[in-house]
């Protein structure tokens, strides 16, 4: 057997004359096993020919080997040199079964001499596309991800409301609201960037420690004051000790959370779900955001019943009772989550993950580090190729007037809209923000996740344009404007919430896994910076006949997010397409290809 394999090694670098051949065997294909047909096979044919362990270094096709009139010191004495940089393919040849070369071309009828390759077909392959690839871990990751989320919107209305109860001004909030946002600006991309450096788990963990913490710090500091403070000036109580430890702890309390969310939504998930299973990832999404809406609606409203029985001390009580109850109950999702994956939260994305995270650590470098982990941030951010869908995810940030909140309800109430309608007007928002969720996924499935986000913007810059001409045009004290345009907002939240679900995913497979806590950290300190300026904006112009200055401004930063992306898919680049190769938007080009080939062929 030695004899005959290098026989046969020699054999296809000599090339012999086709005169000297004995039994020959045609190689084209490397590590093909063939068959011959038992039909045609002599009585004394030796086992099947196999070709194995093929090195496809230098490909050597259609050479005819002779392994039958030639010794194995002839072969190995008469062939040629060898390039220095071309390796011997090595080819095993177990015996030849006749004399006569295989055919292997279109017009042979040897259908039973290859093994038969599976061919998935479409509704294979969509079922592959709609299966998380780990889905107990994905429905770990959502009961995580709910319980926390729960927490956290329960103490951000917990907060502001007992604020509101110890003192009348709006001050207290707005300060504390400010510094929340300056933190996260600046303490964003330092913290992805960490993340990217350190195991998931171990910085899930210290995350979950860190925000429950400082929410007891926050919680103990309201306490305190409620038992301690009476009726004091504003500038009294922003100024008290108190006031400074609620004021920081709420900062780092924001900080850690958003970098909780942004590792879960833009990296877990991603590994949990699949990113080459687009369906998967989408309904994943979409299921994140909806226990987001909920957990929204219900913490609100189980602390507004609380607060509606017992005294505020009683139910901020309450509230830490749930924190410290939490933290535990995270801890061992967190593991449940990695256990259930085969622990694929375990998997390293960079090399130098240790000496990394002691510098970015490193309390005598914190400014240092700051401003590096910005400055190399921004780099990597402005460098994606999917950066103008992040662009227009930061554009939607400005729309703070036609959106429900603080400046759309100061403005009801101002025209004396009835709170009932006031209400009203939120829930539909709700709804509709809930109901995108299952259009989006549905969206995807149907056109990709591309066309699905330009969707999403379109049909939110349209609506809100409406809205922003109802407003202009007519008076939205009189019953049938203000319909018109509350519901045109209210029905943009479909476009809106459809694009966060999609912009989310698209950042999620244009985003490398070492590099998808950096750039959504980025983004978020971005997305915080124009929330800045609008609020800057809005306390500039504070007067309620100033609305509709804000509202340009909001329908404008929202048709330019719109435009941009659309520009962006109409004039894609060799990165994008490969980046989205399997998106239907990207597949059209190709099947017209092979439609006017496959034409052409049949008229010659």
């Amino acid at each position: 057997m030695g004899m005959v394999t290098a026989t046969a090694a020699a054999a296809l670098l000599a090339s012999p004359p086709q005169g000297h051949l004995g039994r020959r065997c045609h190689l084209v294909v490397p590590g093909l096993r063939l068959r011959p047909p038992a039909s045609s096979s002599p009585p004394h044919a030796a086992p099947p020919l196999r070709l194995s362990n093929f090195v496809p270094r230098c490909y050597i096709t259609n050479v005819e080997v002779d392994v039958s009139h030639t010794s194995e010191q002839e072969a190995l004495d008469d062939h040629p040199p060898l390039l220095p940089a071309c390796a011997i393919p090595v080819v095993h040849l177990r015996d030849v079964p006749d004399a006569s070369p295989f055919p292997l071309h279109e017009s042979a009828s040897h259908s039973t001499d290859f093994e038969e390759l599976p061919v998935l077909s479409e509704g294979e392959l969509h079922t592959i596309a709609a299966t998380p690839a780990h889905p107990a871990g994905l429905y770990a990751l959502y009961a995580s991800y709910l319980f926390g989320n729960l927490v956290e919107q329960l103490w951000n209305f917990a907060w502001p409301a007992a604020l509101a109860i110890l003192h009348p001004s709006l001050l207290p909030v707005a300060i504390v609201s400010f510094f929340t946002k300056l933190s996260v600006f600046i303490g964003a991309p330092i913290v992805g960037k960490l993340m990217d450096h350190f195991p998931r788990i171990p910085m899930y963990t210290g995350l979950n420690a860190v925000q429950v913490a400082t929410q007891l710090i926050s919680a103990a500091m309201v306490i305190y004051a409620m038992k301690n403070v009476t009726h004091a000036s504003t500038s009294a109580v922003v100024l008290k000790p108190w006031f400074i430890a609620l004021v920081a702890a709420g900062a780092i309390e924001r900080l850690a959370g958003l970098a909780l969310g942004v590792a879960m939504e833009r990296d877990w998930v991603v590994l949990l779900a699949g990113t080459n299973r687009p369906v998967a990832l989408a309904q994943a999404n979409a299921v994140l955001n909806r226990l987001d809406l909920v957990c929204e609606t219900v913490g609100a409203s189980v602390f507004g019943l609380l607060l509606s029985k017992y005294h505020p001390v009683t139910c901020l009580k309450i509230a830490c009772g749930l924190m410290i109850c939490s933290f535990p109950v995270l801890v061992v999702l967190g593991q449940l989550i990695n256990r259930f994956s085969c622990h694929a939260l375990d998997s390293s994305r960079t090399p130098s993950d240790e000496s990394i995270c002691a510098n970015l650590l490193d309390v005598r470098k914190i400014v240092q580090n700051g401003l590096s982990a910005i400055r190399n941030g921004w780099n990597e951010y402005k460098q994606q190729t999917v950066l103008p869908a992040s662009v227009a995810t930061v554009f939607l940030n400005f729309n703070v007037a036609l959106a429900p909140g603080a400046i759309m309800t100061a403005l009801l109430m101002h025209r004396g809209i009835s709170p009932s309608i006031v209400g009203a007007f939120s829930g539909l928002c709700s709804i509709m923000g809930l109901v995108a969720t299952f259009i989006s996924s549905s969206l995807v499935e149907r056109v990709g996740i591309l066309k699905a986000g330009a969707a999403g913007l379109i049909v939110q810059a349209s609506l809100l344009s409406v809205a922003l001409v109802v407003y202009w045009t007519g008076s939205i004290s009189q019953r049938t404007p203000l319909l018109i345009f509350l519901a045109a907002i209210a029905l943009s939240r479909l476009g809106h919430m459809s694009y966060d679900v999609v912009g989310t995913q698209i950042l999620q497979t244009g985003v490398p896994a070492s590099k998808a806590n950096l750039i959504g950290g980025m983004e978020v300190s971005i997305s915080s910076l124009a929330e800045l300026v609008m609020l800057g904006m809005a306390i500039i112009a504070n007067d309620v006949s100033h609305f509709g200055f804000l509202a340009i401004l909001s329908v404008s930063s929202v048709a330019g997010a719109a435009w941009m992306f659309c520009q962006w898919l109409g004039n894609p680049t060799d990165e994008q397409r490969e980046l989205f190769m399997f998106d239907p938007h990207f597949q059209v080009e190709p099947m017209l290809v092979a439609d006017v080939e496959h034409h052409n062929n049949q008229l010659q």
